[in-house]
């Protein structure tokens, strides 16, 4: 049987990542086209990431003919996590053409996972919830014999009455070494390189070296691989990706784990067999600010080639840390940043504004601390509620017109926080504006220079309209008001 594989991310549907032009293939798909196609499938991908629209899929589902179709988004990259209004709708359409051609249609994503019902309605024949490569295995075999799907563990699908109905959920896959290496060679690379060098001099490509996160933000949505969290072995890992050098030619890796090296050992082994192998890489990773300081992580990072670490850092404030469950303490998040300088490796911090409960005084905190560490790059968010999330439980009955961001930098806050969604954009520029400022001046040792800071008083003064909304004077004096 013929499968033709898709994802619906849409890199022009998200203004600010295409602006950013660092686009990563979809490693989940290609999991997946491996792993159907070592039990005799026939798979084909349409890779959507640089395609203007959905229709674009019509040519080759008309060519090709596939007996089945599966929308299978790459649950490892946090932008498809993020269920994007602007890609469910895209996988609607492409579904639904999919469906008109005769095709049996399988969807797995986040979103798919929390609104199963809308999937099919929309043209799907099945909804994989969970870890999916056996699920989707599991269907295609049913399909192919013409048999029911009901019994198949981790779906969702509607019976003979047209009711919609979920099977058990599935149990995850432990030993992740013995899944086939993605379907890299299924894959057109050119674009990917291409975008890569034209803007950044480089090219960097996405591994994963582990399922899951063990740890229990609650604002964090796992409906993929859940808080288990099962690894590649290190050798696994490192044949994969001298492999895959030789042939693509890059020369970084972006570790796409919710959380890397989460075990000591496990980053000791990969240091030895990234020197064994004489692998020449940089890469980057996502790590939290207690980890880091365990043992000597962050050793074995730089040795074995880590250049950046985005930290969860979230707030300056332990109230709101506190709140979300995060686990860790401020004094770490400085402790580790002192330490990743200390060995080279550049500090980039993830923070989030607009959690429950978040005041000016709990604001001022975090501002101070990216003042005090300037670190070397900076991703600010507002607070997103997903559901499966303790979080998303508590403000979900405030989501009445809109429950999903339409792109990654909508950044609307879709429940009632202490101030207007409004003051929070603002916000978020402006404190983006200054630290690019403060970079910017300390990197030539003299002043911004007029134009950007023109830019930084015209950003005070819209943010500085919102505080007076909110009967505000200020959010810190000699902070915020003062120029740098």
């Amino acid at each position: 049987m013929k499968v033709l594989f898709t994802h619906s991310y849409f890199l022009k549907f998200d203004t600010k990542q295409y602006q950013t032009a660092m686009p990563y293939p979809p490693l989940g798909t290609l999991y997946a086209m491996a792993y159907l196609r070592e039990h005799g499938y026939e798979v084909r991908l349409f890779d959507t990431m640089f395609c203007d629209s959905a229709k674009d899929i019509c040519a080759t589902v008309d060519s090709f003919q596939p007996d089945i179709f599966i929308s299978y988004d790459d649950g490892f990259n946090y932008l498809t996590k993020m269920c994007l209004t602007n890609m469910r709708e895209a996988c609607f359409e492409m579904q639904r053409y999919a469906k008109s051609k005769g095709c049996k249609v399988i969807t797995s994503n986040s979103d798919a996972a929390d609104h199963y019902a809308d999937y099919l309605a929309h043209g799907a024949d099945a909804i994989a919830i969970g870890e999916a490569e056996q699920t989707v295995l599991e269907l295609c075999e049913a399909f192919k014999n013409d048999n029911p799907t009901h019994r198949i563990q981790g779906i969702a699908y509607r019976d003979f009455e047209g009711k919609v109905s979920t099977t058990p959920k599935r149990a995850v896959i432990k030993d992740l070494d013995t899944l086939p290496a993605p379907a890299w060679d299924l894959l057109d690379i050119a674009p990917y390189k291409k975008m890569w060098l034209e803007h950044h001099g480089y090219f960097s490509l996405n591994f994963v070296t582990t399922r899951g996160c063990p740890y229990k933000c609650n604002w964090c949505a796992k409906p993929i691989y859940g808080n288990r969290y099962n690894s590649h072995s290190p050798q696994n890992i490192v044949r994969g990706i001298k492999t895959w050098q030789e042939r693509f030619g890059f020369t970084h890796v972006w570790f796409a784990d919710d959380i890397f090296g989460l075990k000591p050992q496990w980053l000791r082994e990969f240091e030895h067999h990234v020197k064994a192998e004489k692998l020449e890489i940089a890469y980057k990773i996502q790590s939290r600010a207690d980890l880091l300081l365990e043992e000597d992580n962050i050793r074995h990072l730089a040795n074995s080639g880590c250049k950046t670490v985005w930290m969860g850092a979230e707030s300056g404030s332990q109230k709101i840390l506190d709140a979300m469950d995060k686990g860790t303490k401020v004094e770490q998040i400085y402790e580790a940043t002192r330490l990743l300088k200390k060995h080279h490796i550049h500090v980039a911090l993830f923070l989030q504004l607009g959690y429950l409960q978040e005041t000016i005084d709990d604001i001022q905190l975090t501002m101070k601390m990216v003042e005090d560490l300037m670190p070397d790059d900076l991703g600010i968010s507002v607070s997103y509620p997903l559901p499966g999330t303790g979080f998303y439980d508590k403000v979900k009955d405030q989501l009445k017109a809109k429950s999903n961001w339409t792109d990654s930098d909508d950044l609307d806050l879709m429940f009632t926080g202490t101030y207007k969604k409004e003051f929070y954009k603002e916000l978020q520029r402006y404190i983006h504006s200054r630290y690019r400022i403060r970079k910017l001046r300390d990197s030539l040792q003299a002043s911004a220079g007029p134009a950007l800071r023109d830019r930084l008083r015209l950003i005070k003064s819209r943010l500085q309209c919102r505080l007076q909304k909110h009967k505000l004077r200020s959010i810190e004096p000699g902070l915020i008001i003062q120029e740098p």
